[in-house]
């Protein structure tokens, strides 16, 4: 790897010890359904939401049987809450009817279902299944252009670059530690930039500092 992209690797290693994924669940189908819930919404509000529509569902044989009209109630509280009940009705109709009621682990599979595009399968890979990939979402696709380590346009670019980039080792703990620091310190509106321990690496920072001078 280059030494910038080394740096920002093993500093984010220090930062986070243990990074992991903040949505909760307790099997591999809540876990395609909690990051399907996760688009547009705020980890927190799904962690709220979901516990009382797994009450109801855990399997997608109980979810196919509880109907998209009852789970668009349930998840409403989550936004676009019609079309992802339509999309897990319909993923779960798949996963019985394609791969006999279990979750697949194949990219091709995943993002085959309703409702998961390759960031979504991604983060089922690397956490159910422990394949190496770097999904990006939001703050990962906003922390990879302010710390100016790739400047592709689109997630599915940005995934690739990453992950030529980056050995594959770390892929995991980097997607998930670019995460928490997104959420936490190098926010969107209003980046944590005096308590960045990345700022020494960005290029926002950099950039920054020349149009004060």
């Amino acid at each position: 790897m280059q030494k910038k992209m080394l740096d920002i690797v093993n500093k984010l290693s220090e930062l986070y010890k243990s990074p992991k994924c903040e949505l909760n669940f307790n099997s591999n189908y809540e876990l395609l359904v909690v990051v399907i819930l996760s688009a547009q919404c705020t980890d927190k509000r799904v962690n709220q939401i979901a516990p009382l529509l797994f009450e109801k569902a855990k399997t997608p044989y109980e979810m196919v049987k509880l109907g998209e009209q009852n789970v668009a109630e349930i998840i409403k509280p989550c936004g676009f809450f019609n079309n992802k009940a339509k999309n897990i009705i319909k993923a779960s109709k798949d996963i019985i009817d394609r791969f006999n009621g279990e979750v697949p682990s194949d990219e091709k599979d995943l993002v085959s279902l309703a409702g998961v595009g390759r960031k979504t399968a991604s983060v089922v890979q690397s956490i159910a299944f422990k394949i190496p990939a770097i999904a990006v979402d939001t703050h990962v696709f906003r922390l990879s252009h302010r710390l100016g380590i790739t400047s592709k346009k689109t997630p599915d670019k940005v995934q690739d670059d990453l992950q030529a980039k980056i050995d594959k080792k770390y892929w995991i703990d980097f997607h998930y530690s670019l995460v928490l620091h997104g959420r936490y310190i190098c926010k969107a509106r209003k980046p944590e930039c005096a308590q960045c321990g990345l700022k020494d690496y960005c290029k926002f920072v950099k950039e920054k500092n020349k149009i004060r001078k």
